[in-house]
């Protein structure tokens, strides 16, 4: 079966640091972009960040810039989304998902059906 899995969310205090994964199993990711999204209780999905396959190539949201980083492992088959200097405006569910986009550019990147497979999302609160 091929899914996505996200990991790493939780409870972190304001100022502070998670960084998510997002591992293929069943397949492997050198071949997709992988993008991250999140969604807050009562907002639509947003694009966070994307990396190509090789990895040369980043974009970020501006309310990303500055404080993530995207980065890929692929031999463990990962993607990592670095989190710092986290604020309550950063809770949110966090998505991964998978696409064969030839180019990484912003608006392609943060388009949703770009991408084909999905993770079912870790939760992320900054609070408290």
């Amino acid at each position: 079966q091929l899914q996505l899995v996200e990991s790493g969310g939780g409870l972190v205090q304001p100022g502070g640091s998670l960084r998510l994964s997002c591992e293929g199993l069943g397949f492997t990711l050198d071949y997709s972009a992988i993008g991250w999204f999140r969604q807050a209780p009562g907002k639509e999905r947003e694009g966070v960040s994307c990396i190509s396959q090789s990895g040369d190539r980043t974009v970020y949201a501006d309310s990303a810039k500055g404080r993530f980083t995207i980065s890929r492992d692929n031999a463990k088959n990962t993607v990592y989304l670095q989190m710092n200097s986290l604020t309550p405006e950063d809770t949110a569910v966090y998505y991964c998902a998978a696409g064969a986009l030839a180019v990484v550019t912003p608006t392609l990147a943060f388009t949703h059906s770009h991408y084909d497979f999905w993770g079912q999302g870790t939760q992320v609160t900054v609070s408290s």
